[in-house]
C-alpha cells in the first residue's frame, strides 16, 4: 500500500510513519507534504497513492482546499484534533477520520476500512454498496447543531401573526386542540400536534412534562410534589388546567431544571 502523508508538524509526521510501520509492514511512504501548495504540486507531478493520511489544518489554510485546486483519486483518511470536520472530510474521498493523537488501532482500523472498500469496488460494487449515505446521516446528526424552529405563525381574529419562540412560555393541549400561550399572557391554536412538536422545539429551552404539556424553563414558577410520585408545577403565566409531570418524566424533568 503506498501512502502520502499531509503534514505540517515534522513530530507528527514521524510519530504517523512509527504507527504505520507498527501496523502494516507492507505500507510505504511515498511522500511527505506540509502544505495545500506542496501537495497539490506533489499530485500533480506523482503517480496517485492509494491511501493519503491528510492533516486538516495546514500552515496555509485547511487541506479541503487541496480538492478545489486538482483531481485526487486516492483514498483519504483525514487527521484533525476537530471531531467537527468529520462531515465534510467525508464528503471528498474520505473513508474515515482520526483525532490526534492517532492510536494504533484506530489507524488499524482505517486501514482495514481501506482495503475492505478497495476489495468491494474491485468486485464491481457501486458507492451505495458503502453505505455511505446513512455514514452521512449518522455524522450530520452528531456533528452538525440542529436547527430549531424560531416563531411560528398563527391565526389571531382575522390575520396571521408570527410569534417568536422565546415569547412562548408554554404549549399545551385540552384533548382536541392545541394551543400555546405567551409569557404576556396570550393564547393562541397551533396547528401542529404534540409529538410534531417534539422535533421543533429545543430540549434546552422546553420540555414536555406529559402527553398534554411542553413548557419553558423561565415559565416555572413553583414545584410541588404530587400523589404517584409525580410534581404539580405553577406555571406563569397561570393556565386553566393541571400542569402534572408524569411519573416517568420525573427524573429527566428534575436534571432539566438543574442544567
Amino acid at each position: 500500500m503506498k501512502i502520502l502523508i499531509v503534514e505540517d508538524e515534522e513530530l507528527a509526521v514521524k510519530k504517523l510513519q512509527k504507527t504505520l510501520a507498527g501496523v502494516d509492514a507492507q505500507a510505504v511512504v511515498v511522500g511527505v507534504t506540509d502544505s495545500i501548495k506542496s501537495t497539490v504540486d506533489w499530485l500533480q507531478e506523482n503517480p496517485s497513492p492509494d491511501l493519503i493520511l491528510m492533516d486538516i489544518e495546514l500552515s496555509d489554510g485547511q487541506s479541503f482546499e487541496i480538492f478545489s485546486r486538482t483531481a485526487v483519486k486516492s483514498a483519504v483518511v483525514f487527521t484533525t484534533s476537530y471531531d467537527e470536520y468529520a462531515l465534510k472530510a467525508f464528503k471528498v474521498n474520505s473513508i474515515d477520520y482520526l483525532l490526534k493523537p492517532i492510536q494504533k488501532e484506530d489507524l488499524e482500523t482505517a486501514l482495514n476500512k481501506y482495503r475492505q472498500i478497495k476489495d468491494l469496488y474491485a468486485a464491481g460494487n457501486t458507492p451505495t454498496d458503502l453505505n455511505v449515505e446513512s455514514l452521512v446521516k449518522e455524522l450530520r446528526q452528531k456533528l452538525q447543531p440542529k436547527e430549531y424552529r424560531k416563531r411560528f405563525l398563527v391565526k389571531h381574529a382575522q390575520k396571521l401573526v408570527s410569534i417568536e419562540v422565546e415569547e412562548i412560555a408554554y404549549f399545551f393541549s385540552d384533548g382536541r386542540l392545541n394551543f400555546f400561550k405567551t409569557y404576556d399572557n396570550r393564547k393562541f391554536v397551533v396547528d401542529y400536534t404534540m409529538d410534531e412538536m417534539e422535533d421543533m422545539l429545543d430540549p434546552d429551552r422546553y420540555f414536555r412534562i406529559s402527553r398534554a404539556f411542553y413548557i419553558a424553563v423561565d415559565s416555572v414558577d413553583q414545584i410541588h410534589d404530587y400523589f404517584g410520585n409525580r410534581l404539580l408545577l405553577h406555571l406563569k403565566p397561570a393556565v386553566d388546567k393541571e400542569a402534572i409531570v408524569s411519573r416517568e418524566k420525573v427524573s429527566d424533568f428534575k436534571k432539566w431544571m438543574g442544567k
